[in-house]
């Protein structure tokens, strides 16, 4: 018969306090090679995704921040230079507004959805949704 050891929390506080050199010294034993995660958890009285959560929090790198957004540039104003008249047989490349693409969802029922564009061709569509719903 094995005895196992029990620790009893008289404390009114459920749940214990660890400090960040017990923390870092439970992650950095987790770190050293042929270290098994679930009996370093077990001897401290812990869960293994405690020990996981641990080091996701120790190990984390944190990237520079770039402040390219709040950077100043010198500007030097100067004299305008003479205006290039454009030439009037040139029309804009697309005389139309693009439009926004929007899809639409169609529910078949039993979980079954299709989206397509709202501008696909109605026969298209209809032949999709015949071969969806097997009607031939």
């Amino acid at each position: 018969m094995t005895k196992h050891p029990i620790e009893v929390i008289t404390s009114v506080e459920r749940r214990r306090r660890w400090s960040r050199e017990d923390k870092e010294r439970l992650v950095a034993a987790c770190l050293e090679p042929g270290a098994v995660l679930s009996e370093i958890a077990r001897s401290a009285g812990i869960h293994v995704s405690q020990l996981f959560r641990w080091r996701k929090e120790l190990c984390q790198i944190e990237e520079p921040r770039t402040e390219t957004a709040n950077t100043l540039v010198p500007v030097i104003v100067s004299e305008a230079a003479p205006a290039v008249q454009p030439v009037a047989s040139e029309a804009p490349a697309s005389s139309q507004p693009r439009r926004k693409r929007s899809d639409v969802m169609i529910e078949l029922g039993r979980g079954r959805r299709v989206r397509v564009d709202s501008d696909i061709d109605t026969e298209a569509l209809g032949r999709i949704l015949d071969c969806v719903l097997g009607r031939r």
